[in-house]
């Protein structure tokens, strides 16, 4: 394998895990998330869709590296959303001074009862910890290391045609 196709490769795979770890950690572990939670899963959406697009070409096509160049970029704001909310639970930041919801429009009564169903979940309290760092913690180390892996092997040394 290449270098460029080990590159475009990672840059699926590592959305991917991320965010199938999140939805996994939501539905089948009970975790649920916070908003800064939800905006870090966006970019590693949006990710999967480039890497994916950069199948469609060879690996050394410029197409192909434009687009795993991309998905590394949205890995990266991923990881530097993570870096925010990892701070705001380490009280680096300050975060939300307000409520935050994700609430379509509705009457005070169906809000209410709404609210009532969901649990509130800050984003300033960790969750889950693992070697002790939170699971945006995680996300901002994986996903920066990764863009930049990403990055170094899509715009490695050219090889000669």
């Amino acid at each position: 394998m290449t270098a460029p196709q080990i590159g475009r490769l990672i840059a699926l795979l590592l959305p991917t895990a991320l965010l199938g770890g999140a939805l996994g950690s939501q539905y089948l572990g009970g975790l649920h998330p916070c908003e800064m939670c939800y905006w870090q899963r966006w970019p590693h959406a949006a990710a999967i869709v480039l890497a994916g697009l950069a199948f469609t070409a060879p690996a050394e096509a410029q197409r192909s590296r434009l687009l795993t160049l991309l998905a590394a970029a949205a890995i990266a704001v991923s990881g530097a959303i993570g870096v925010y909310h990892a701070g705001v639970e380490l009280g680096v930041f300050e975060g939300f001074t307000t409520c935050t919801s994700t609430a379509k429009a509705m009457s005070t009564e169906e809000l209410l009862k709404e609210l009532m169903k969901v649990p509130l979940v800050r984003c300033d309290q960790v969750q889950f910890a693992f070697l002790g760092i939170s699971m945006a913690g995680w996300n901002a180390i994986l996903s920066l290391t990764g863009a930049a892996a990403i990055a170094w092997l899509t715009l490695g040394r050219r090889t000669a045609r």
